[in-house]
Parts: structure tokens; sequence; C-alpha cells
């Protein structure tokens, strides 16, 4: 029963495979790419690590520093995007770990 179902279905198929084409999806120019979310909040991150003395802030910097890298689709753009994160994320780790302690905090 299977192989009859099987045989009247390919004879009635009407997709041509002669005609197919293989699927090329169209160029985007850099400018057009969507924005990159996670490097723009690492740098948000970064800032607040730094300006605020937050240490959370900067490991979440450092996080999405790192989802950046890993999505990365403009290489030059993102790339100065994702290290200037990465600079204010360590300035922000390097100040509040060995800086001064901040006034009215216990340590």
């Amino acid at each position: 029963m299977s192989s009859s179902s099987s045989s009247s279905s390919a004879a009635n198929d009407p997709r041509q495979p002669s005609t197919a084409k293989p699927y090329v999806p169209p160029t985007v120019s850099p400018q057009d790419l969507p924005v990159d979310y996670s490097g723009f909040i690492a740098i948000i991150f970064g800032v607040a690590g730094v300006m605020f003395r937050y240490k959370l802030s900067s490991w979440l910097a450092i996080i999405f520093c790192a989802q950046s890298l890993a999505n990365m689709k403009n290489m030059e753009t993102d790339l100065k995007q994702i290290s200037m994160a990465m600079m204010f994320a360590i300035m922000g780790l390097v100040t509040n770990y060995f800086g001064p302690a901040r006034p009215g905090s216990r340590t």
C-alpha cells in the first residue's frame, strides 16, 4: 500500500527540481546592520563601573563584552566598540579592587 501511494505522490509532485535555485541572502552594507545592543550595554555598564565604582557593573560589562565579541558581525566597528567597553570594564575593576577605598564605606 505504501509503495503505491509513494509512487503516485511522486508522479503528482508539481515542483520542478531543474528550476530550483539555491537561496542567496541579499548583501547588506555595514551601515545598514542592526545595532549591537550587547556592545552598547557593555559600554554603559563599563562607564557606570568607572564613574560610580560599582563592581557588579564592571563585571556585567565584561560579560556583555564577551557576548558582543561572540556575536560580532562587522569586524572593524564592532571591534572598536568592544575594545572601548573592555577598557572601561577593566579600568572599573582595577579602580574598584586596587584603588583607594570609597569614603564612607567599611572594609
